[in-house]
């Protein structure tokens, strides 16, 4: 969130649970089988464990997961796992109060700790999500590697993907996916390589003996995007096929202009048969007139 903070959008600009719900009911019917809740922050928005537990009960849905930052209230951890939550993803950059404060502009590292345990003592499958950050972070990855080694946790390492609505096209970064793993490397040099799950988007790795796992997402560098079958829908019901492309169909304008769930199933599968090759060409389809990438703050994570 940049610290100036954003515009945020008026209700009536964003998807209502009875229209999101109408979409992965078609999306379902089309063989999507995993969704995943997203943000910013999702249980900022009203009712979101209802219509949670309304998605888990979708046919064709088998797996409902969700990325939250922590400072939720405890009471969710029970209500995620009794309606069969297959995955949390806690997003948590580092291991250290100050450099949290500093990062998230909140003094809420220890509840969002006790939110993690939390997670961990209620049996979910837990992941963290760090971005991997030059000027801030650097200090806290292989003390988050040592998570793994007591905690079945999957520590994910992201790439810095440096959309702040200013870059303009692709810049090489210094951490980028091969020099996190040699530094991980430098301490753990008897890390292991697991065989990464069909789709995924991060190279995964064990530390002997170790409960959890970790992975390296190549989120800017792009190496994953041949297995990638991800796609979003944002709060204003925007289709983005991949993360690169700017701008996307709006779902939220065809509903509300009275598309039929037929119609609506024809133009996703249009959509779908047009998705870039990866991240790069998304990049150069980007309109000319259009001289920087959308914050991630406005995306999701």
């Amino acid at each position: 969130m940049p610290e100036e903070g954003l515009n945020f959008s008026k209700k009536s600009q964003i998807l209502s649970y009875e229209e999101m719900e109408r979409l992965i009911r078609i999306l379902a019917k089309l063989g999507i089988s995993k969704v995943r809740i997203t943000g910013g922050e999702p249980f900022v928005r009203k009712d979101l464990v209802p219509f949670m537990k309304t998605v888990s009960g979708i046919e064709g849905i088998d797996r409902l997961s969700i990325t939250t930052n922590g400072t939720g209230p405890l009471s969710q951890i029970d209500e995620l796992k009794a309606m069969g939550i297959h995955a949390v993803n806690l997003s948590l950059d580092c291991l250290d109060r100050e450099r949290f404060h500093k990062i998230t502009r909140r003094d809420e590292f220890d509840q969002v700790m006790t939110y993690y345990r939390t997670l961990l003592d209620a049996g979910i499958n837990t992941k963290i999500n760090a971005v991997v950050m030059q000027e801030h972070n650097l200090d806290d990855i292989l003390s988050m590697c040592a998570l793994t080694i007591e905690d079945n946790v999957s520590v994910r390492f992201i790439e810095e993907m440096p959309f702040n609505g200013g870059s303009k096209g692709y810049t090489p970064i210094e951490w980028n996916h091969n020099r996190i793993l040699e530094h991980i490397q430098s301490t753990y040099p008897g890390l292991i390589k697991i065989e990464d799950e069909k789709s995924s988007t991060s190279y995964n790795y064990k530390l002997p003996q170790a409960k959890g796992s970790i992975g390296i997402i190549p989120a800017y560098t792009r190496t994953i995007c041949g297995s990638c079958d991800r796609i979003r829908l944002t709060p204003k019901g925007e289709l983005k096929t991949c993360l690169y492309q700017n701008g996307g169909f709006s779902f939220r304008d065809f509903m509300r202009d009275g598309a039929t769930d037929q119609e609506i199933e024809t133009q996703f599968k249009n959509l779908f048969s047009q998705r870039a090759k990866d991240g790069f060409e998304a990049e150069k389809q980007k309109p000319s007139n259009s001289s920087s990438f959308e914050s991630m703050a406005t995306i999701g994570g």
